[in-house]
């Protein structure tokens, strides 16, 4: 039986994380820089639309098939915590504001 990931051997990406995931404190430029060369390679990715849709799916961060995570919550699929503090601990229930 065929896994679920099995289309990422044939991803242009493999071997340049750095390009596709952003570093901690990067800069605006920067990281519009780094995404337009990541999104060029996505666009003539064999395995494109496995990968955009895997980001969805799996609410990830960085560039999957050619969308930021941005990009992925304007089309309608949610992050599992706000875009800029994934590297924040979640709040305790205790610590919430009330709304």
């Amino acid at each position: 039986m065929p896994r679920e990931d099995d289309w990422t051997a044939e991803a242009a990406c493999i071997g340049q994380p750095a390009l596709f995931f952003p570093t901690f404190g990067e800069r605006p430029h920067t990281r519009e820089a780094r995404e337009a060369q990541a999104k060029e390679i996505c666009a003539e990715c064999p395995v494109q639309q496995d990968c955009l849709w895997y980001g969805r799916s799996h609410h990830e961060y960085g560039i999957w098939g050619g969308e930021n995570e941005l990009e992925r919550v304007q089309a309608g699929y949610g992050l599992l915590a706000p875009i800029g503090t994934r590297h924040l601990p979640p709040l305790r229930r205790s610590e919430r504001r009330s709304a």
